[in-house]
């Protein structure tokens, strides 16, 4: 349910660990050593658009995310279509998804690790580089042409900047997104908004207006309430207002920010645009238009007043809007009509921002040691990075789970439905047949992404691709004895900006003491970690341009 809001978290944490090291492209011009044991069953030609097919029947090893929603099972269609197509049969060590981040870290570390790791958050590499067990996997994506050529055409370079280390490579093989493709907003009530005779706010200004009259009209109630507060207090809803305001909240936030007017890093929990976030969010709370549990409840306590009819407005994502809110209001509120608006513009324009990375795969030093190591790439690339691999993993087989007219257009068969879209379908596309499954369906074309999508998120989408799409931060590579210290900093320096920020947004302390709060963050160093990291950043601009 919050796997986007999960990989921004994780992002976030893996580039402030990291210290990004930047380098010149997505892929080596040379193999780091010799291959020429490593190509059985490969195939000798393997271009943009090949089928993959492994020149005898073999066998890869793979962790499996087993995802209790669509738990695994021996019969998919998946497994059998897959060894069709590619003569490969997949050997799954299932791994529960409540513990898949530490069964995965002991069964790395036991040496016996399978050839492929899905499911992999940048940073959650990190504790396997050292010791060798997983390869830099950029050191051989030449071997990979669907995905170089995705690279090149969707210009990702910049993008995979963001995970390599400070040896210039990256070691988790990421799903790639055409575009930036924004899913969490505000969903709000708008049959309360007919009642109001209230438009659909667009700005911050217009998101204040419209709950103060709905304040006005059910002065017993808060107009919103939010969720989404593990492991970050007000993640989604500071990350929304973080945009608008031109800084970055909640689950984007980052100590540190860079400003391209001033050419340089700064803390982003001193800066003048957080302040102001700060002051639009206290000025909610203190006129009573948000609920002041929006920063500490759980997720049910949320989700119950909203759907219970105790408050309009509340942080959603397309999943959530139509499984959840949507299905529980036409129980309990006759009615009720409810729509996910486009983030709000504030004081930065119509922007927008986001990775258009997703979380990927490892692949360990044994596969690399194997003699089918080249087969195993070419594999990988057709499954997660070629058109008809993507369309596979996430549609099926056509003619049995999926149709497709003269346009493109996808549609699922009489008997099958996914996330309500063939509601009078009997059989479910991830749960009996093993397709759409996070292990192997990763990113794809903005078309492919959307297929899937009601028409009122196409519509959603549509708003926010016409947005300016902020680019990334520029990398400030570290070296080892920089990255030590910049993490002895990094942490603590964060911990109290999200402290502080709970307090000033409740008004549990007055944003009258901003520039006390400034001097605080200096006594705990920041100044000293914004100067290491532009200093790593101009370090890295002078030799590399």
């Amino acid at each position: 349910m919050n796997n986007v809001s999960r990989r921004s978290v994780l992002f976030a944490v893996g580039a402030s660990a990291l210290g990004l090291a930047g380098c010149s492209s997505s892929s080596d011009a040379k193999e780091p050593s010799d291959l020429s044991k490593n190509k059985a069953d490969s195939m000798k030609t393997f271009n943009v658009g090949d089928q993959f097919k492994a020149t005898s029947p073999i066998t890869f090893s793979t962790l499996y995310n087993n995802n209790p929603s669509y738990p695994t099972k021996k019969n998919w269609l998946l497994w059998d279509e897959l060894k069709k197509r590619t003569n490969v049969t997949l050997d799954t060590t299932v791994v529960p998804l409540s513990d898949y981040e530490q069964k995965r870290s002991v069964i790395i570390g036991s040496g016996d690790a399978p050839f492929i790791i899905p499911k992999t958050y940048f940073g959650g590499e990190i504790p396997f580089i050292a010791s060798g067990a997983i390869i830099p996997v950029s050191d051989y994506t030449h071997l990979m042409p669907n995905f170089t050529d995705k690279v090149k055409r969707w210009k990702l370079d910049g993008d995979l900047d963001q995970i390599r280390q400070t040896d210039g490579k990256f070691y988790v093989v990421p799903g790639l997104h055409e575009e930036i493709w924004p899913d969490y907003s505000l969903a709000i009530r708008t049959d309360v908004l007919d009642d109001l005779k209230l438009d659909i706010p667009k700005t911050t200004d217009d998101l204040y207006d419209v709950l103060k009259a709905m304040k006005q009209a059910h002065p017993d109630l808060y107009p919103m309430t939010d969720r989404w507060n593990v492991p970050t207090p007000g993640g989604a809803l500071l990350k929304t207002l973080g945009t608008a305001f031109g800084t970055h909240g909640g689950w984007d936030y980052l100590n540190p920010f860079w400003d391209s007017k001033a050419g340089k890093f700064v803390l982003t929990g001193a800066m003048d645009e957080y302040r102001s976030m700060l002051t639009f969010a206290n000025k909610l709370v203190k006129e009573k238009l948000l609920d002041p549990e929006s920063f500490t409840q759980t997720d049910d306590q949320a989700v119950e007043k909203f759907t219970s009819g105790k408050s309009f407005m509340i942080s959603a994502n397309a999943q959530e809007l139509v499984n959840t809110y949507r299905k529980a209001l036409a129980k309990t509120v006759p009615g009720a009509k409810i729509l996910k608006i486009a983030n709000p513009i504030g004081p930065a324009g119509p922007v927008k921002e986001g990775s258009r990375l997703e979380n990927g795969m490892m692949i360990t030093k044994k596969a690399r040691d194997s003699k089918d190591f080249v087969a195993l790439l070419q594999f990988i690339d057709w499954l997660v990075y070629s058109d008809e691999g993507e369309e596979f993993t996430k549609w099926g087989v056509e003619g049995v789970t999926y149709t497709k007219d003269s346009a493109g257009n996808y549609k699922l068969t009489k008997d099958v439905n996914i996330v309500g879209l063939n509601p009078s379908g009997t059989k479910d596309l991830q749960r009996d047949f093993g397709f759409n499954n996070g292990n192997f369906s990763y990113g794809g074309s903005t078309k492919l992404l959307e297929s899937m999508f009601p028409e009122e998120e196409k519509e959603f989408q549509k708003t926010m691709r016409e947005r300016k799409a902020l680019p990334v931060q520029p990398p400030y590579p570290l070296t080892s004895d920089e990255r030590e210290q910049a993490d002895l900093w990094d942490a603590p320096l964060k911990d109290y900006v999200f402290q502080e920020t709970l307090k000033f947004v409740l008004g549990k302390r007055p944003l009258s003491e901003w520039d006390k709060y400034l001097g605080e963050l200096k006594a705990k160093n920041s100044e000293s970690y914004i100067d290491l990291v532009n200093k790593a950043h101009d370090r890295f601009q002078k030799k590399n341009g």
